[in-house]
């Protein structure tokens, strides 16, 4: 019979190791990520064409909120098995492990089929260019066909981040990258015998290569036969209640975030197309920026969670002091070469003059403020690993349907023009910043929330004759 343990214990041992240890994995799975990302984008923009990366750019709110919707879950899932891991209650984990993945497999259907019905409507609602409604309608559908695949894939990642593996998923994304990298020029110029697709190539390979990494997840879980792995459809509604209190807010607060981000897109828009793609490219420069800090919330989330199930608190504030330290010196990094560097960042994508200027307003803005947007990450990840997710949902809506929509509104009217909108979300980023961190000190989130976490700490995972069997390899 295989280990049923697996994992790393985080309530021992150096802090800013097993902090690098946990984020770095993570960090170069979203470079990797974004890293081919930003390469599809010169992809599309030099082949397909401007009207292409005003498409992705409109496109991936609409993505994002149903993500959000989807992630909000997995988060729950992280927060429930750090905590009952760090309690050494295996039985708990083992029951979070076929509780989710039952959940997520009715939740991705309903959010895909939801997602290809409703994504025309949802880009009039935002009064999407003309030139950009066909591209931009056909790449939604085909990416809401592969969202169930892509959901399962994050709550594989999020259970392994919950007992401190993040090496592992680090394998899967290389994996799906590469595959989306051979496909990729293939299906959008049109190799071989296959058809050239276009924006919608890119859209069939992120689907197919999505769908591989998740299939090497499930499998890999299968053969450890470990706690994590997922051996029947069953619902334990103690977890249930549990997933959907600590999830529900993060579903809304992640959605509420996507929301925000599809009206100050509606207001990109009423520039034209030619803000649009301004926006789309200068983006996808600065989310490189946001890639390090949320990977050092993540890690600081899952450490906290731990932490807290072994009842080591005074180990939480070490741990958010490193993880400020970290996060806001690789931050001024990125805004240095944001501010620094933006017409050469943006030269990447496209050679219009009038795109790279509107452009480097954006970089030279609102990249600077990364370092807020950073520090709020930390502490956000240490409320949300004591599994306060409603606490950090208030935050949400307070910076972002508190200061920074109203300000875009009013902003863009004056005659900053799209300016306007790039104070606003700088803004944005200083209240929540301020928020957090003014909730972390007060020490509120201390108060526990996830039940059952503590077991006596010489507590052994049993395992069920039925369950042996199906766990001998």
């Amino acid at each position: 019979m295989a280990n049923p343990i697996t994992g790393n214990d985080l309530t021992e041992g150096s802090i800013p190791r097993q902090m690098l240890s946990l984020a770095l994995p993570m960090l170069i799975g979203n470079l990797l990520n974004t890293g081919y990302s930003v390469i599809d984008a010169i992809w599309i923009g030099r082949i397909v064409g401007n009207e292409a990366i005003g498409a992705i750019a409109v496109s991936f709110p609409v993505i994002f909120i149903f993500i959000s919707a989807a992630t909000g879950a997995t988060i729950a899932t992280t927060i429930l098995v750090s905590h009952f891991y760090g309690a050494k209650n295996y039985s708990a984990v083992k029951k979070t492990v076929n509780t989710s993945f039952t959940l997520a497999i009715c939740m991705g259907v309903i959010l895909s089929a939801a997602g290809i019905l409703f994504s025309d409507w949802i880009l009039v609602l935002l009064g999407t260019p003309e030139t950009i409604q066909p591209l931009a309608s056909s790449y939604l559908k085909i990416t809401f066909l592969g969202f169930t695949a892509l959901y399962l894939g994050y709550l594989v990642k999020s259970i392994l981040r919950g007992v401190g593996d993040t090496k592992t998923p680090l394998f899967f994304i290389a994996c799906g990258v590469l595959i989306n990298a051979v496909l990729d020029p293939i299906l959008i110029i049109g190799l071989g015998p296959f058809p050239a697709m276009g924006l919608d190539g890119a859209a069939v390979a992120s689907l197919l290569s999505s769908s591989v990494a998740l299939l090497m997840g499930i499998l890999y879980l299968r053969k450890k036969g470990s706690i994590l792995a997922f051996d029947n459809l069953s619902l334990d509604f103690s977890i249930v209640r549990q997933i959907f209190t600590i999830g529900f807010p993060s579903m809304i607060q992640q959605s509420a975030v996507a929301i925000g981000m599809v009206a100050v897109v509606s207001y990109v828009n009423s520039f034209g197309a030619v803000a649009s793609a301004a926006y789309g490219a200068a983006w996808r420069i600065e989310s490189v920026a946001f890639l390090p800090a949320m990977s050092l919330g993540l890690a600081v989330s899952a450490m906290t969670g731990q932490n807290i199930g072994a009842q080591k608190m005074d180990r939480v504030h070490l741990i958010f002091r490193w993880g400020i330290l970290i996060t806001v010196a690789v931050s001024l990094f990125f805004s240095f070469l944001f501010f620094t560097f933006p017409d050469q960042l943006l030269s990447l994508f496209t050679t219009d003059q009038d795109v790279i200027a509107i452009g480097r307003g954006y970089l030279r803005i609102v990249g600077p403020s990364t370092v807020l947007f950073a520090v709020m990450y930390v502490s956000n990840g240490v409320i949300n690993g004591a599994g306060h997710t409603m606490t950090t949902l208030l935050f949400t809506i307070i910076s972002l349907w508190g200061i920074r929509v109203p300000l875009t509104a009013t902003l863009s009217k004056t005659s900053l023009g799209i300016t306007g909108i790039w104070i606003a979300i700088a803004i944005g980023f200083g209240v929540i910043m301020c928020i957090s961190l003014g909730w972390y000190y007060s020490g509120r989130w201390k108060r526990r929330v996830v039940k059952s976490a503590v077991t006596p700490v010489a507590q052994k995972y049993e395992i069920s004759a039925a369950e042996a069997e199906v766990q001998r390899e």
